[in-house]
């Protein structure tokens, strides 16, 4: 863990958020420095004095992680580096420095719900003995008849929510695709291994984590595995730990639902600073194959 950030934060400061103006930026599309068709977090800080200029106050990054780039990143095979086209973690540490010399925040992606199936926690759980704490990381069964009310979110690319694996002989989860293995939020090990991410990067001085696809992160029977009370419990654990160590940092959930679901995610001012709905359409989907230049509209809501 790194050590605890005791810098307390003035009311004032610790509700940025309310009246931020927020750009959301995808490094590999917005400048490149170096002249290889990718963008980097060079060319992003050398952008800095524009995003001033245009009244920005804070920058959103979509998940740079190392990754195989089959979701646009949000596949994450390594949580606490930098994918090597976007420049290295240095060059990250050396734009945040920037932009807060700027009075710039940043805000950067937790990718809770799920991992790449090339992150190294799952290859371990796939070769790992079943009920072993590595294995169960992730979220296993013997038949693919488990969760039948859990909607499945991308029909048009997938059959199940379910996918055998050979290499364990078991199926494992996924609420979206299938190269994209659901974390199991039962095993305190794996909360705690996410909890050093989210310390990494806030001890780094990144002021706000945006918590991805929150609605789905707990599986029960019987019910549709979205919004259940084991998620919003998780999310008061989450903000206390950030709050305690990190004040002033915000929490903003992703909750691609109704707004009468995705208004629950403020909890009594205890879960998420903010919360954002990925479309303002009633269909609940969450996202389809993004260009690269941009993903989806968004409506923000504050507590």
């Amino acid at each position: 863990m790194l050590p605890r950030n005791n810098s307390p934060a003035s009311p004032a400061d610790s509700l940025w958020y309310k009246d931020a103006v927020i750009y959301q930026v995808h490094v590999r599309a917005f400048s490149d420095s170096d002249n290889d068709g990718i963008g980097d977090f060079r060319g992003l800080m050398q952008k800095l004095d524009y995003l001033q200029d245009l009244g920005v106050s804070a920058l959103w990054l979509l998940p740079f992680y190392p990754s195989p780039l089959k979701d646009d990143g949000y596949d994450i095979s390594d949580y606490s580096g930098v994918h090597k086209s976007y420049g290295s973690l240095r060059d990250f540490q050396a734009f945040l420095r920037e932009a807060h010399r700027r009075g710039l925040r940043v805000i950067t992606e937790l990718v809770l719900n799920h991992t790449s199936d090339q992150h190294p926690w799952f290859q371990r759980a796939r070769t790992a003995a079943p009920g072993s704490r590595e294995r169960d990381f992730y979220v296993w069964s013997d038949t693919p008849e488990r969760y039948r009310d859990a909607r499945i979110i991308f029909k048009d690319f997938e059959t199940s929510n379910w996918t055998w694996d050979a290499t364990a002989e078991a199926y494992y989860w996924h609420r979206f695709y299938s190269h994209q293995p659901d974390l199991n939020f039962d095993n305190p090990d794996m909360r705690r291994a996410l909890l050093h991410v989210v310390d990494q990067w806030l001890g780094m001085g990144v002021d706000g984590l945006r918590l991805d696809a929150v609605p789905y992160l707990y599986e029960r029977e019987g019910t549709s595995c979205e919004n259940l009370p084991e998620t919003h419990e998780y999310l008061r654990e989450l903000r206390r730990h950030v709050d305690e160590r990190f004040p002033g940092r915000v929490l903003l959930g992703e909750a691609n639902q109704w707004p009468e679901d995705a208004i629950a995610y403020f909890g009594s001012g205890d879960e998420c600073n903010t919360v954002s709905r990925s479309s303002t359409s009633s269909s609940k989907r969450r996202r389809s194959p993004r260009a690269v230049s941009g993903r989806f509209s968004c409506a923000t809501m504050t507590s």
